[in-house]
This record gives structure tokens, C-alpha cells and sequence, in this order.
């Protein structure tokens, strides 16, 4: 059986939408909330950026830049960095520790969790897919603005806070339910250009007995009251369109 540290990680990310109108506010959010995921620890962060968007600057589904380092995410950003956020497909990024391991192993990991994990991960020769998985105990939220660009944080009220400080707003955010393992991306065939879509299954977490009264200690003290019920889940019509915004269950 593998245990998780109670040490939690900052997980946050983005698959974006290729038909945005403007790559920058979803860039902004995936900063922002490198930024937020400090309050996980400053001991250590990294980013990855996947899969140039088509028509963005770079060949569609190619290249892989990853940064990582010591101390926080805020030390490990640089802002020449922005161009290629700006045409990547995916990016992911955590702070203090990252689950390393095949995504093989990392599914085994996720069906015998005892205790708290939360897992974000790609597969290099899939990189506009993203795989997350929420085990018990440790919060894992979407989100899905008003341009369909997709993001997931280990912190619901992140998500309020970027709504407060930059130009985006989203159209849903929920908190995943513990077990839920969700496949997203945009590819339906390859080269094509599509909205981000989610595709899920669950597996079943095992909570510790010595636990599974401590759910709220994963969330910082600022966010663990009244998360569930003060989380945003709207969904508003795309003009000229025929249904509403992608939601999240």
C-alpha cells in the first residue's frame, strides 16, 4: 500500500481553448495561481509546457519545456516564459513536491491511496491530455471560464481570488468529488483543433480511520470554511451558439 505525505502539494494548470480570443487571460490565471499555490510551500515548484497550439506560433502537439527549482514558484517563473505559455496547448505546475513515476505507476498509486493525494499528470506523447485524480481527503477543484480554457487547483478559493484580480471569469468551478479521476483534452483526432473536454471515471480511495475527520486540514485556514457551499457553478450561454458552456461534475 502507498501512503501520501500530509504534506500537500500546490497542483494547478490549464488546457486551453484554441479558439480563444485571447491567449494572455488565461496565461494571467495559470501565474496567478502558481502564485496562490505558495501558501502549499516555497520549498520547491516547477512548470511544465506542453504542445504548441496550432496557429500560436509552433507546430501543433509538439515540444515539452519544463523549469523547476528550488524555493517558490514566484522564484522558478520568469517572465520570458510568457511567450511560450501564451502558445502552449497544456501547462501544469505544483510547488513544494511533485509525484514522480510512469503513468502506469501513477494509476497504481492513485487506486491504493490510503489517506490524502491529489495527482496532475501528462503523457509526453499525448501532451494536449491531461490525466487528474482526486483521492480521499485532499481538495481538488475545476474550472472552466467564459473562453472554455479548462484549469484545476489544489485550492477552491484561488479561483475567487484570480476572478478578483484579473480579467477572467468562469463559468463553473467545482470541487471533484474524492475518487473522481478525470481525463482531459482537446484532440478528438490528431492535428485537430477542438474545445477541451472531459472524459471521467473514478476509482475508489481508501480514507485513513486516524483521518477522515481532518478533511479541512488540507485546505489553508482562509479557504477551509464554507468552500463547498460558496463555490461558483453557472453556466451562461455562448453568443450566437447553440449550448452552454462545458460544466464539470
Amino acid at each position: 500500500m502507498v501512503r501520501i505525505s500530509s504534506c500537500m502539494c500546490g497542483l494547478f494548470g490549464m488546457v486551453r481553448s484554441p479558439f480563444a480570443a485571447d491567449p494572455g487571460r488565461a496565461s494571467d490565471v495559470f501565474v496567478m495561481l502558481g502564485a496562490l499555490a505558495e501558501e502549499r510551500g516555497t520549498g520547491s515548484a516547477g512548470l511544465a509546457l506542453l504542445g504548441a497550439q496550432p496557429g500560436l506560433g509552433g507546430a501543433g502537439g509538439a515540444g515539452c519545456r519544463v523549469v523547476s527549482g528550488r524555493g517558490g514558484f514566484s522564484g522558478v517563473w520568469r517572465p520570458e516564459l510568457l511567450s511560450e505559455l501564451d502558445r502552449a496547448a497544456v501547462a501544469i505546475g505544483h510547488t513544494r513536491r511533485a509525484a514522480p513515476g510512469s503513468p502506469a505507476e501513477i494509476i497504481g498509486v492513485a487506486q491504493a491511496l490510503a489517506g490524502r493525494g491529489a495527482l496532475a499528470w501528462v503523457e509526453r506523447d499525448r501532451p494536449t491530455e491531461v490525466h487528474l485524480a482526486r483521492g480521499a481527503l485532499s481538495p481538488l477543484t475545476m474550472a472552466v471560464d467564459t473562453d472554455q480554457n479548462i484549469y484545476w487547483a489544489s485550492e477552491p478559493r484561488w479561483f475567487r481570488e484570480v476572478e478578483r484580480h484579473t480579467r477572467v471569469r468562469f463559468a463553473t468551478v467545482v470541487l471533484l468529488r474524492e475518487g473522481a479521476y478525470l481525463k482531459v483534452g482537446m484532440e478528438r483526432r490528431p492535428g485537430r483543433r477542438d474545445l477541451p473536454e472531459v472524459l471521467a471515471t473514478a476509482f475508489a480511495p481508501a480514507a485513513r480511520d486516524t483521518g477522515t475527520g481532518r478533511a479541512g486540514t488540507c485546505f489553508t485556514p482562509a479557504g477551509a470554511e464554507g468552500d463547498r457551499a460558496g463555490l461558483l457553478r453557472r453556466v451562461v450561454e455562448r453568443a450566437g451558439g447553440t449550448g452552454g458552456l462545458l460544466t464539470v461534475a
